[in-house]
Formats: structure tokens, sequence, C-alpha cells
């Protein structure tokens, strides 16, 4: 059994003060009857002296000194992908919860090792998975949990974004196989997470990548998927895109209904047919949204499961053996493109 959290606020830390990480300590704000932000960690000094004075909460360089030091229910990582399995496993033998940004690891069996260590402690390890709690891909899951598509026949992925040299620059650990991993385990992640959520478990794949940036790991790659069943589809992503982000979309058509998801981040529902007609259908319009980010709006909805799970109230929508589905998938498109041969899934039994 889990420690349920009643009578007072959860405890959080968040490890790694970069990019995604304002999404965290806004979400954090939005939730403040029921989470605060107790400490922050980051090895670089200057970045953790910002934060410390925006936040005035304690700061630490090392996670093991800050784990000592405070008491903790949760730690969140935003760091580097690489050190996410070192550092879940740390936190878990503190018996603290863990909240880790996607991919959870670059490698299948370190993901595995992270979702032992929790078990091993007892405590929840969450995975970030916010683009399922975007308004236009939660009408999509009902739309395919109800199976209005009938038998789901093709289904199609583009991620036409661009991220320059320069992006790739800021930090060494960037475009990196150990750390970072390329366009699909890094950028393009949350795309991939929806291939098994939303069509179900996959059969095999096969997979062809390129580098064209100054980097160790691909910037361009397609796939070609076949689900247990029967579905086929293919994925196509690139970081090449002239001049800015262009796409973010799926597209998935059955014998009874045809829909793509498309804009810059699945943002907007541009086809939605389907041989009936339920009452949600009058919604369509209304959950399209407009979106400056690629990230979409759906770490604040995310945390609201945290906090209900942590309260007693909920099971977890994507713990870490939900993330391991996706992890599962780029590691077999990436053993695919390196071998240039088909991946039958599971990777192991």
């Amino acid at each position: 059994m889990y420690k349920v959290i009643k009578d007072r606020k959860i405890r959080m830390a968040i490890v790694g003060c970069g990019r995604i990480s304002k999404n965290h300590f806004g979400s954090i704000e939005k939730h403040a009857d029921n989470v605060e932000l107790v400490a922050i960690c980051d090895v670089n000094a200057d970045v953790l002296e910002e934060y410390r004075v925006k936040y005035q909460v304690p700061a630490y360089r090392s996670l093991e000194v800050m784990l000592e030091q405070e008491q903790l229910d949760i730690v969140t990582l935003c760091t580097p992908s690489g050190v996410h399995p070192y550092q879940t496993e740390v936190i878990a033998s503190n018996g603290v919860h863990v909240m880790t940004e996607k991919p959870m690891a670059t490698r299948w069996s370190d993901g595995v090792a992270m979702v032992k260590a929790c078990d091993k402690a007892g405590v929840r390890l969450f995975v970030v998975k916010q683009n399922r709690r975007n308004s236009t891909l939660q009408l999509l899951k009902r739309a395919v949990q109800e199976k209005r598509f009938g038998q789901i026949r093709m289904v199609h992925l583009n991620v036409f974004w661009t991220r320059p040299q320069e992006y790739y620059d800021q930090a060494k650990w960037r475009g990196t196989w150990e750390l970072d991993g390329g366009a699909f385990m890094n950028q393009a992640s949350h795309y991939v997470d929806l291939i098994d959520w939303l069509i179900g478990p996959v059969d095999s794949i096969q997979a062809m990548t390129s580098t064209t940036r100054d980097i160790e790991v691909e910037d361009t790659g397609v796939l070609n998927i076949k689900w247990r069943n029967g579905a086929l589809g293919s994925m196509a992503v690139t970081m090449l895109t002239y001049p800015k982000n262009l796409e973010g979309s799926i597209t998935i058509l059955g014998d009874k209904g045809s829909v793509r998801v498309g804009g810059v981040a699945v943002n907007d529902i541009q086809l939605w047919k389907f041989e009936d007609e339920r009452d949600y259908d009058k919604d369509v319009a209304g959950a399209n949204y407009e979106t400056t980010s690629v990230y979409g709006f759906g770490h604040p909805l995310y945390y609201k499961n945290v906090v209900d799970v942590l309260r007693g109230k909920a099971e977890p929508e994507t713990d870490g053996r939900e993330g391991l589905k996706s992890l599962e998938l780029l590691i077999a498109a990436y053993l695919s493109a390196r071998d240039g041969r088909t991946i039958a899934l599971p990777l192991e039994y």
C-alpha cells in the first residue's frame, strides 16, 4: 500500500530548471491549494540562483544533499533523459515518489530498472504524458474507446518541426545518445506515445533515420507500423522544417470513421466524420485551441491526476509501466534503423 497524503499540502521539489521546468513551476502555482514547492536543484549555479530568488525556496546543487535536508513527498525530474534512471533510484531509495519528464529513460533496461526500483521502495513513479490531456485528443480517445471507427485500417502521424543547430549547441548533453535521444525519442516522444495509447499494442516496426545537424542522433526519421489489431500505419518526423514548426498531426482511418487532428501540435481537429452521431460531436469545434508552444496546456491537468493519486482518490493515468510502452516503441525503432530489419514486439518476454 502506498502512503496517502491527506491533511496537508504535498511537498514537491523540482530537479532541473531548464526549458521544460516552466510548465512544472506553473502547474504547482495552479495547484497551490494542494502542492507546495519546497526546494529546487540544478547543477548550473547561475540558473539555480535565478530560480531560488524567484521562488524563495532552498536551492541545491546536489540531489543527494537535497534529499537529506528536506522532507519531501515527491521529486519532479526535468533533467536530461539519460540521468533519469540514476536519479529515480536515488529518490525512490529515500522513500520519495518520482515524477519524470519524457522520455523516462534512453535505454530499455534503464526504464525497467526505474519501475523495479520504485516497486521495491513502495513509491509511485509518474511519467509525464501531458498531451493525452489535450482537449482534442481526449475527444479522439473517447471515439476510439467507443469503437466509432469500426475496424481501424490506417494511421499516420506527422511531426514536422524545426530545431536549428543552436538548439543542440545550448548544452553538451543535447543530441547525444546517452542523455538525450533524437527526434523520435525527444521531440516526438509524445506522438510515439499516441501509437499505443490510441490504437493499441504494436506487432512490429520498421524504421529508417538520418542526421543532418552536427549531432550524434537522428533529426529525421520514418516508421512503418503494424498493430496487433490488423491496422497498418506510418510516422514521419523531422526537425529540419523551414522556417519554423509546421505540423504535429495524427490521422486515423476506419471503415466507419475518419479523423485528422492537425495544427502545430495536435491542437486542431480538421476532419471528424463518423457513420453514427454522438452528443459530443458538437464539442469538436470548441475543443480546438490556439497554441504558441508544442507542449500544449496539459501539464496542470496531469498534475491534477498526480494530486488525486497521492491523496488516495485515483489511480495513475501514466505510471512507470505505462511509460515503458512508448519507450519500448522508441527502442524498437532505433534497433530497426540500426540493423535494417523489422523488430517484433514485445522486446522481451
